[in-house]
């Protein structure tokens, strides 16, 4: 197996500055995007043209600010980038994985804490659009399963509040359950998004090991800690949403019809933790077709899993599509009927950015050049150049007409888990997108996607890596200082 430097290492001089030079180029695209973004949004907010968005393209509100949280953000993001960069590359495995979910926990929690503790995590999730208005009302869990899909739309005296109607049950019944079981109140619920969000941190490199690219894994882990998008894992279900997707797909990864099954079964359940999650599917597929053992019962027992819980929650009462239905009323009920499509459908792509962090366009493109030599390789039995290993036709174990699917299956695959994650994230980001759904408060929408985006940054020349980590800390160090951010 090759190191990881060999693995980064670009032939010739000449290579290697036309190489920076376009990471460069792709950095000012997103500057300018970014600019645009904001001059554009403060011009319409300026004609009253109904963004809903004080700070657009970000949901928030311009308000310099500092906080105690602000030295220990300072800290945790120096000592990623002094020796926890190095260590990533030399620790065993499974110290790093648990070192690296402590760090993501530590740089989201001192994030919260620049707005101060009340406002950075207690006040966050009992705000009236939020799920814990809702929580004191579910005396009987069955009998509001039953009766959600009736009270999603707004303009009734019981309706659903903001949140709780956008979402199938399930994120309510998740703050449900913590109340059941003692962790009621803001601050409670907040500690458990921040622990359940940090846990993507892990899931990610865990995947990508158990595709085969284990030295992808530890390049990317680092990024995943100072994601700049933990501004908003502070503190909201969206963090739980990345968490439960995150570890569903990693479950997916690893070897075994059970853990397929595991898998399987948080992938339904996160179905029913947002609408927007069918998506997922697209990377659910990519993960199962990148496993080494692609077997009829694995696909069947991730299937099972997924329709288990489906059927439980039809059985008490509640379909997936008919709320659905609900929801896109709902949705043009409030804001999104007077948001501008024509700026958000750009728009939130700069919100996106903010999110990722500016690293995700330089990583993009490096998977985009990745990708041809991988093509090429297909077949060969040679690694590729982000994984142990090039799966060859044996390995694909899918036939076709005249054996006609068998090699551009091995071909599509040769790319590997560090170009095709990343694309099939970009992919969902894509449809979510341009569906209409997703105009504004992306930036906190798209995280379970955007963690799976930065899988890309594995491309980058590991000398480089310092400095792309420190444009993460200092994106998301200016956005909560600078903007105070609504979850």
């Amino acid at each position: 197996m090759r190191s990881a430097a060999t693995l980064h290492r670009v032939p010739g001089p000449r290579r290697a500055t036309t190489g920076h030079r376009g990471d460069l180029v792709a950095l000012a695209v997103e500057a300018v995007l970014l600019a645009a973004a904001v001059v554009a949004g403060l011009v319409l907010n300026g004609r009253g043209a109904g963004l809903h968005a004080d700070a657009a393209p970000l949901y928030a509100t311009w308000r310099p600010h500092a906080g105690w949280g602000t030295p220990l953000a300072l800290l945790v993001a120096v000592v990623v980038l002094g020796p926890g960069l190095r260590w990533a590359q030399t620790a065993r495995w499974g110290r790093l994985l648990v070192a690296g979910w402590l760090a993501a926990v530590a740089w989201t929690l001192s994030l919260a804490l620049v707005d101060g503790w009340s406002a950075g995590l207690t006040r966050r999730l009992t705000v009236q659009a939020e799920y814990l208005h809702e929580v004191p009302g579910v005396g009987d869990i069955p009998r509001m399963l039953a009766g959600f899909t009736d009270r999603i739309l707004d303009f009734q005296p019981d309706s659903w509040s903001t949140h709780t109607a956008g979402h199938p049950p399930g994120a309510l019944l998740v703050f449900v359950w913590l109340d059941r079981i003692g962790l009621g109140g803001g601050t409670a619920a907040a500690l458990c998004c921040v622990l359940v969000g940090a846990t993507a941190t892990v899931s990610v490199p865990v995947t990508l090991r158990a595709l085969g690219a284990a030295e992808a894994a530890r390049a990317v882990l680092p990024f995943l800690v100072l994601l700049p998008g933990a501004v908003w894992l502070g503190a909201s279900g969206d963090a739980v949403f990345t968490g439960v997707v995150a570890a569903g797909l990693a479950l997916l990864a690893v070897r075994g019809p059970l853990t397929a099954l595991a898998g399987g079964l948080l992938l339904g359940f996160a179905l029913h933790l947002s609408y927007g999650f069918v998506l997922v599917g697209v990377l659910a597929v990519v993960v199962l077709a990148l496993r080494r053992d692609r077997h009829r019962t694995v696909l069947l027992a991730a299937a099972a899993g997924v329709a288990v819980v489906t059927a439980l929650f039809v059985t008490a009462g509640f379909r997936w599509w008919e709320g659905y239905d609900r929801v896109v009323e709902r949705y043009y009920q409030g804001w999104a009927a007077d948001r501008p499509y024509a700026y958000w459908v750009w728009a939130n792509l700069a919100a996106l950015l903010l999110s990722a962090g500016p690293v995700l366009g330089p990583a993009l493109r490096r998977a985009v050049l990745a990708a041809p030599a991988a093509w090429r390789s297909a077949g060969s039995g040679r690694g590729g150049p982000l994984g142990d290993r090039a799966p060859g036709r044996r390995d694909v174990g899918l036939g076709g007409p005249r054996g006609f699917v068998r090699p551009w299956v091995a071909r599509v695959l040769a790319l590997g888990p560090a170009v095709l994650l990343p694309a099939a994230a970009a992919l969902a980001v894509a449809a979510a997108d341009l569906s209409g759904m997703s105009k504004a408060e992306v930036e906190r929408i798209w995280l379970p996607f955007a963690v799976w985006l930065l899988v890309a940054a594995a491309h980058l020349p590991a000398r480089t890596h310092r400095w792309w980590l420190t444009a993460q800390a200092l994106t998301a160090l200016a956005v909560n200082h600078l903007l105070l951010t609504v979850s």
